[in-house]
C-alpha cells in the first residue's frame, strides 16, 4: 500500500489529503471536507492536469500582447509543450476575450483563447 500526500485546490479550504493507493488504484482518500477533494486527489494521482495561462505577442493592438489559457485542462506532461509552441505565436489586433488564437495547442484537442479585450491603434 502507497501513501500519497496532497493539498487540496478544489477549494480555499487548502485541505491535506491522503491518498492510498495499491497497485496504481485509488483505494482511499481521507481529510477532504468536501467532495471536490475526494474528486481532486482522485484525479490528481491517476491523471494530473492543470490550466496553462501565458500571454502572445500582437501585432497593431494597443497593447503588445494579449493574455491567453488553455479552454480547458491539458496533460500536465503538455505543459512545456505548449509554452514552447506559444513562445512563437503573434495575432493580429483586434482581439476579444474568448477568440481562439491557436486550435488544437500541442495536439492536446484543446484551444489557446484570449483572456483580455486588444484592441487596434
Amino acid at each position: 500500500m502507497n501513501k500519497i500526500e496532497l493539498i487540496c485546490i478544489g477549494c480555499p479550504m487548502g485541505c491535506p489529503l491522503t491518498v492510498e493507493m495499491d497497485n496504481g488504484e485509488v483505494v482511499s482518500v481521507t481529510g477532504n471536507t468536501c467532495n471536490r477533494g475526494d474528486v481532486y486527489a482522485r484525479k490528481e494521482v491517476t491523471n494530473p492536469t492543470r490550466i496553462v495561462t501565458s500571454s502572445v505577442r500582437i501585432n497593431g493592438g494597443t497593447l503588445a500582447a494579449v493574455s491567453c489559457k488553455t479552454a480547458a485542462d491539458i496533460p500536465k506532461g503538455k505543459i512545456f509543450d505548449i509554452a514552447r509552441e506559444l513562445k512563437d505565436v503573434e495575432v493580429n489586433a483586434p482581439v476579444h476575450i474568448g477568440d481562439v488564437l491557436v486550435k488544437n495547442v500541442a495536439g492536446t484537442g484543446v484551444d489557446i483563447i484570449a483572456t483580455k479585450n486588444v484592441l487596434s491603434v
